[in-house]
């Protein structure tokens, strides 16, 4: 496999996963963290991060909304318990 196709396949899963947790807006942060080590704001952190890697500037609220698909304070005040 070049490393396209496994770039592609590897942001099509990453959009796949976001997309789950999109879906899953019941299960918290804390429980996340608790089960798996992670959440959704590590993974706007990781994606801002990544970014700058690349020479992208990211703010972590354009990050948090690009991983919650909205504002992050909308999202606590929709469904965060």
């Amino acid at each position: 496999m070049n490393e396209n196709k496994k770039n592609e396949i590897q942001s099509a899963t990453f959009e796949r996963l976001l997309k789950h947790l999109n879906e899953r807006k019941d299960i918290q942060n804390i429980d996340l963290m608790n089960l798996a080590g992670f959440c959704r704001n590590c993974l706007s952190k990781w994606y801002r991060e990544e970014a700058e890697k690349k020479g992208i500037s990211i703010t972590d609220p354009d990050a948090r909304k690009h991983v919650y698909g909205m504002p992050y304070s909308e999202w606590k005040d929709k469904y965060q318990k």
